[in-house]
């Protein structure tokens, strides 16, 4: 009965975890915006992102809107330090990473 009992309780946190976002937005992060690709017409390219998350928690899967939503996050601060102010993503979301390219739409 005791290993049930700790066995549900480990589970239960994964699972709690599993739909916590541990990402934040960088100051200047906050100030770039996640575009579509027809929305990018006379943007200058500043260069891609790759960026990464975990999206297992041992053989859980997390919340795959919270795994995108910090890939965006991820995406967005490194395209601030890239001089961009827009992203776009350029992949879908594959074992946690993606590529966004980065552009400088505003001058």
């Amino acid at each position: 009965m005791k290993m049930l009992l700790r066995t549900l309780g480990v589970v239960y946190l994964i699972t709690v975890a599993g739909g916590c976002s541990w990402v934040k937005s960088s100051e200047s992060g906050a100030g770039v915006r996640v575009a579509t690709a027809g929305e990018v017409d006379g943007c200058v390219d500043a260069g891609t992102t790759h960026v990464s998350v975990m999206d297992k928690l041992g053989v859980v899967e997390r919340n795959q809107a919270k795994v995108a939503g910090e890939l965006a996050t991820l995406a967005r601060n490194s395209a601030a330090q890239l001089g961009g102010d827009t992203v776009v993503a350029i992949t879908e979301v594959v074992d946690g990473t993606q590529t966004f390219a980065v552009y400088q739409c505003e001058r």
